[in-house]
């Protein structure tokens, strides 16, 4: 059986493969025995989860209710505890019902994780876009859409609304001319004029092809003589600057994108293990070697060598780590 994975395309370049060969009944029983008894034997769990992909996790929980009428994420929950807990049921979890429920987790309650949003919604393909909007519909009953707009305001609520339309142009292919006119019209609505035209910014960052936009970037640079991100810091700020940004870097390498977010998650006193396991748990069926091969040229350190020498509060195990580790190295 093929896995097309989370997302199927031939440019992707991910640590964690679909195991082949693959028994879902056999897993199902190395878990199960993994739970039984008195304790439970981290090890094995780690063995199955964090060298299967999330298509394969899920047959191995139908094949788990199948065999033993559980429920296999309750019972991994009753016998596991802290951050690998979390790491596990955000292993456990199909990964568009997992971000859907990232989305929710950073709306609720008072003010909006802004970060997280844009980290999401910034850097999805348009079948992304689609399969989170019907995951969180099905999971609350609720227009994503809607509640972005709700949560957030101006122009980086417009932003989210377009990208929320999962349009943009996937062609690889590059039209120079148009590039060039793309570069004069940004130019005119920031540099040239008194104010801002955010719309125009708006239209074109959400709309071109990836492709097209770095033809973009070069023509503004070779008329302008300024880098592209360079222009939006100046005539943006806040969250439709970071919201734009995030594009512009995802344009340009989407790797140093997230590098940048896994560092920033783990500098400084404490660590954003919320954003830690969404990242590795999520991009390890993607492009995890690009991540990495980016995080060292950035940090001059190996991504799991960072993640090892992180001081995990609550894992006095250890198994957080391993599992971390496990993923981001394959």
């Amino acid at each position: 059986m093929s896995y097309p994975g989370y997302p199927p395309n031939n440019q992707s370049n991910p640590t964690l493969r679909p195991a082949n060969p693959f028994n879902p009944q056999q897993d199902a029983e190395i878990l199960r025995k993994a739970m039984k008894g008195f304790g439970t034997d981290e090890k094995a769990i780690i063995s199955v989860l964090a060298h299967r992909v999330n298509a394969q996790r899920q047959e191995i929980a139908l094949q788990f209710k199948t065999m033993y009428g559980k429920d296999l994420i309750s019972d991994l929950k009753s016998e596991l505890s802290g951050k690998f807990e979390d790491l596990v049921v955000a292993l456990m979890t199909p990964t568009y019902d997992y971000l859907a429920k990232e989305l929710r987790y950073a709306m609720e309650g008072i003010g909006t994780n802004e970060e997280t949003v844009i980290e999401i919604i910034c850097t999805a393909s348009n079948s992304e876009i689609v399969n989170i909007k019907s995951a969180y519909q099905k999971l609350f009953g609720k227009n994503l859409e809607k509640d972005l707009q709700s949560e957030t305001s101006g122009n980086f609520r417009r932003l989210l609304v377009s990208l929320c339309q999962g349009r943009r142009a996937e062609t690889f292919s590059v039209d120079v001319a148009s590039a060039q006119t793309d570069a004069q019209n940004l130019m005119k609505a920031g540099e040239l004029q008194l104010g801002t035209d955010e719309s125009t910014f708006n239209m074109i960052l959400s709309s071109r092809s990836h492709a097209q936009l770095q033809q973009v970037f070069l023509e503004y640079h070779r008329i302008a003589g300024r880098d592209f991100e360079d222009v939006l810091k100046n005539e943006f700020s806040g969250d439709i600057e970071k919201g734009l940004r995030a594009i512009v870097q995802c344009v340009r390498n989407k790797g140093s994108f997230f590098a940048k977010r896994l560092h920033e998650s783990m500098a400084g006193f404490g660590t954003n293990d919320r954003s830690l396991i969404r990242i590795v748990s999520t991009r390890c069926e993607i492009d995890m070697v690009d991540i990495k091969n980016s995080y060292m040229s950035m940090y001059g350190k190996a991504l799991e060598a960072d993640i090892s020498s992180e001081t995990f509060m609550d894992d006095t195990s250890g198994d957080y780590k391993k599992c971390l580790t496990a993923l981001v190295v394959g």
